[in-house]
């Protein structure tokens, strides 16, 4: 190809399973949860697998080439590289940006981005305690803030970065109960759900306390579950004459941390703000938009405090304002934006490897209905 010049990716196919429990579908391993995705997704395309030139499988949880695993006696066998990505929440979107690439570069017409997960009950902890966790950065920077609890460490990073967006703008606890109100009755719409239980406000601020404000209504589940698309070059659209179920993916960023996360003391930025940030401006920039032409988003709400900060990193409001942007209704139906219709993390379930990967699934078919939408937006 010629030097900066790249290819056009569109998605031609998607499928997924419902999120679950884990463990609530008895003899349901990652095999299969994998091929009943991937099938949905190469019966969705209307292609067959092998016409797949590559596979970039994401998971976190599982030994090497679980990947090589999921595929051989799921999809077939047909000798192509199969790259396995493990990349903490974002390992579904990961395999897609991946897979995307592929496809940019000129090296594959058709790739497969599969993730998966399954896991275990209860908070996520370390797996290897005999080496140096990735996360001792950024734990150091919230016990120079807040100090450490005996609580799960996830929901104290988030809640901590919550507790500072209230000191700061005069944020309430009722602004983070309200996000989770709206995703659990967003997920009475969604069947892949883990979810799909609609709760008072009232009941989302008493559930259990699980660390300060947040209680366990406003905190994702751990979930087991895939997600699957074929992408495509838009040689390979024309070719088997796909154009009329070909979305496009017309920006997709992936940003890592700035010296910010660590330096400022802070634990908004500790979380993430300024990655998110980053990404969301490359996006639209990419795109040729601007936060007020999307209608709907999708994003990663692991914990309530985490969407609300995420609307001010995407721009979606002024930084400070993300507080009255849920008082005035504009991240649910009637609104501005439908934020999270999925459900999101909350009420859909969070099975890591499959999480990012479900998010564009959903956005790339509602994005087939072009009136529906102006623009949709992932982080």
């Amino acid at each position: 190809m010629a030097p900066g010049k790249k290819n056009r990716v569109f998605v031609i196919g998607v499928g997924m399973t419902k999120f679950d429990k884990p463990g609530a579908r008895e003899d349901y391993d990652y095999p299969d949860m994998a091929k009943e995705a991937g099938e949905k997704a190469l019966t969705d395309a209307g292609v067959p697998y092998s016409a797949i030139e590559q596979a970039c499988v994401g998971y976190v949880y599982g030994d090497s080439t679980c990947g090589q695993r999921a595929i051989y006696h799921s999809l077939g066998l047909t000798g192509i590289p199969i790259i396995n990505v493990n990349n903490n929440c974002s390992t579904g979107s990961t395999a897609l940006f991946m897979a995307r690439q592929l496809i940019q570069g000129g090296l594959a017409d058709c790739v497969l981005a599969l993730g998966f997960e399954k896991m275990e009950r209860g908070s996520l902890t370390s797996k290897y305690m005999d080496r140096t966790s990735p996360m001792d950065k950024h734990m150091e920077v919230m016990i120079n803030c807040y100090g450490m609890a005996a609580a799960p460490g996830a929901p104290q990073m988030f809640g901590n970065a919550g507790r500072e967006h209230m000191e700061k703008y005069g944020t309430k606890p009722e602004h983070f109960a309200k996000i989770a109100w709206k995703n659990h009755r967003h997920s009475t719409n969604n069947p892949y759900s883990q979810f799909q239980d609609e709760y008072s406000l009232e009941q989302v601020m008493n559930s259990r306390k699980v660390f300060d404000f947040l209680t366990l209504l406003q905190c994702c589940p751990t979930s087991d579950g895939a997600g699957a698309a074929v992408l495509a070059s838009e040689a390979f659209v024309r070719k088997h004459h796909l154009e009329n179920q070909a979305v496009e993916i017309v920006a997709q960023e992936m940003v890592t941390d700035f010296p910010s996360t660590f330096s400022e003391n802070s634990c908004i930025k500790m979380v993430g703000y300024d990655m998110s940030q980053r990404a969301a401006e490359k996006c639209f920039k990419a795109a040729g938009l601007k936060p007020g032409d999307v209608d709907v988003v999708e994003l990663h709400d692991c914990f309530s405090a985490n969407e609300l900060i995420t609307y001010e990193a995407l721009g979606l409001c002024e930084e400070g304002k993300a507080g009255e942007l849920v008082d005035r209704g504009d991240n649910t139906y009637g609104g501005k934006f439908v934020i999270n219709p999925s459900g999101g993390l909350i009420s859909k379930g969070h099975p890591l490897g499959a999480t990012g990967m479900q998010r564009k699934l959903l956005v790339s078919m509602r994005e087939e209905r072009p009136q529906c939408c102006r623009a949709s937006l992932l982080s």
